[in-house]
């Protein structure tokens, strides 16, 4: 019997672990995670092209804080007691399948909220999390915090099946009792790590969260790379490769801007790394929508949108805004950056004004670059390494 229980055993792994980075694995388990975010961004690019996106913009909302919390579920955990064996394998695979099928009917959520399929998806996912966190509660240490988890995992996943057979959707019950179930998942880590914090690796889960900030900055390449596709053709059409053009600036300085601490986590503190971890789905969720804005910008220009011109501004400006502003209360404000330190702020305000006003795409261009040019130091440096 002892051999067995080792055998299923599924030990913490060392927090100051040298050369920790993602496993094979998690990469696999990111392309899931690719595939959701595409499709969640695609049906808001429609809705906003279509004019329809303050109506969209609701289920965009609570379709990506689920693909998120289903991708920062299993990242915490695999930073804590991943040890790629057989069984966790196939535990992290079972998961896979029902994010699958909750991201293959994420167009016709986010169309109609009807989660028939999609329920079945998300039982399946926590499942497998369920089990994971009792088989790392073979830990003496972390026994308590890891059965608080499944226990946690269990009830949320239990009001999110009442929610469904008990509240019609689209309604607005719904979706405050959406809010509700999503306020109890949320409140699920800290209860759990009250007891005990797990040994996630610090530089391990700012590599995981730089990849999940790329995998959101790839539904802008996406829109740049459609906009410079309309030069091409027996009538091509220039004005969507400029707005392409002014897209591949705001994604550049972006992505510098994002990834210029190489101490992203100022610390493995409880409520630092909380603040930090939860306040990034702002990040991640506004560059996700900046994507669907600038896809549907192209498409106006280009003359296959309904919505008019200067139209799309305040979806280009809002987005910006809370990613900017989500970046400097997670990170910049951890850290003594002198005359730098407000940059983010203030540029996240200059972003919400010309989104009001209306502006064009290249004044976005613009504030993304000063963004850039007072946030990041721009001299070289001999001793920087890779991120």
């Amino acid at each position: 019997m002892r051999a067995v229980v080792e055998r299923f055993h599924l030990p913490a792994r060392d927090p100051n672990e040298s050369h920790r980075t993602a496993t094979q694995l998690e990469l696999f388990f990111d392309l899931v995670t690719v595939i959701a975010i595409a499709s969640v961004t695609a049906a808001l690019h429609h809705a906003i092209s279509e004019g329809h996106g303050l109506e969209g913009l609701p289920r965009f909302l609570f379709l990506f804080t689920a693909i998120w919390w289903a991708w920062i579920n299993f990242t915490w955990f695999a930073s804590a007691f991943d040890n790629d064996g057989p069984v966790y394998r196939l535990l992290v695979m079972l998961i896979m399948l029902g994010e699958l099928i909750f991201a293959g009917g994420t167009a016709h959520i986010f169309e109609t909220l009807d989660f028939q399929w999609a329920l079945g998806g998300w039982c399946l996912m926590r499942v497998g999390m369920a089990a994971l966190w009792l088989r790392a509660s073979a830990n003496p240490e972390f026994k308590t915090t890891c059965r608080r988890y499944a226990a946690g995992i269990v009830f949320a996943q239990l009001c999110w099946i009442a929610l469904y057979f008990l509240v019609e959707p689209a309604s607005v019950t719904f979706y405050a009792a959406g809010m509700l179930c999503f306020l109890i998942e949320f409140a699920v880590p800290p209860l759990a790590e009250s007891a005990r914090v797990t040994p996630f690796h610090r530089h391990h889960i700012v590599e995981r969260y730089g990849l999940l900030a790329i995998i959101s900055m790839g539904e802008i390449m996406l829109s740049i790379s459609a906009g410079f596709g309309r030069m091409y053709g027996e009538h091509p059409d220039l004005a969507p490769g400029g707005s392409a053009l002014a897209a591949f600036l705001i994604v550049f300085a972006l992505f510098w801007v994002y990834f210029t601490e190489r101490e992203h986590l100022a610390s493995s503190r409880f409520w630092t790394a909380f603040i930090w971890g939860y306040g990034h789905v702002f990040v991640f969720g506004g560059i996700a929508a900046l994507g669907a804005a600038l896809a549907a910008e192209i498409d106006i220009v280009g003359g296959h949108g309904s919505l008019g011109s200067g139209g799309v501004s305040l979806w280009l400006g809002l987005p910006m805004t809370i990613v900017l502003l989500a970046l400097w209360v997670t990170r910049d404000r951890y850290h003594s950056l002198g005359w730098r330190q407000p940059a983010l702020p203030v540029m996240s305000a200059a972003a919400l004004l010309a989104g009001v006003a209306g502006a064009s795409i290249w004044v976005f261009s613009v504030i993304m670059i000063v963004a850039l040019v007072w946030r990041v130091p721009l001299s070289e440096d001999p001793k920087a390494g890779a991120h």
